[in-house]
């Protein structure tokens, strides 16, 4: 069961200890703005308990997050008026996470801005996603 975690800054932002920009709030979740954006009203979910990443979320709160995020995101393209939006979230080091509470970013793009959600593409070699796929399917 999660909880609140005393030495995560994030449950203190969550839950009112540390002073936030929130824009949203219910029983659940937080919504502040990134104090550090990478662009102009960029927002951060933050759950009010403790999930270091998304594997530790169980399937009820999970269900929770991306109605959430949809919400967010239709809120913030007609009062910012974005030319787009990202809807990001990191798990684990290797990902790109640095505070490890779960969190969602919402990002709002802008024409010409200079922020990169992006990657370099590959080539897909059939063999190789076939035993991926019976990899992953065996873990579900």
């Amino acid at each position: 069961m999660a909880k609140i975690k005393e030495d995560c800054i994030f449950c203190k932002i969550a839950n009112g200890q540390i002073p936030s920009n929130s824009v949203y709030e219910d029983e659940d979740f937080n919504v502040i703005l990134d104090i550090s954006p990478a662009s102009k009203g960029h927002a951060l979910i933050l759950p009010k308990v403790h999930y270091d990443n998304a594997y530790e979320m169980d399937e009820a709160f999970a269900a929770k997050v991306f109605p959430l995020a949809t919400k967010l995101a239709g809120a913030m393209k007609k009062a910012l008026n974005c030319d787009g939006l990202n809807i990001v979230q990191n798990n684990e080091e290797a990902a790109g996470q640095t505070v490890f509470h779960f969190h969602m970013h919402l990002i709002p793009r802008y024409e010409g801005d200079e922020v990169d959600v992006t990657w370099k593409q590959h080539e897909s070699v059939a063999e190789e996603q076939s035993e991926i796929v019976k990899q992953i399917q065996k873990e579900l």
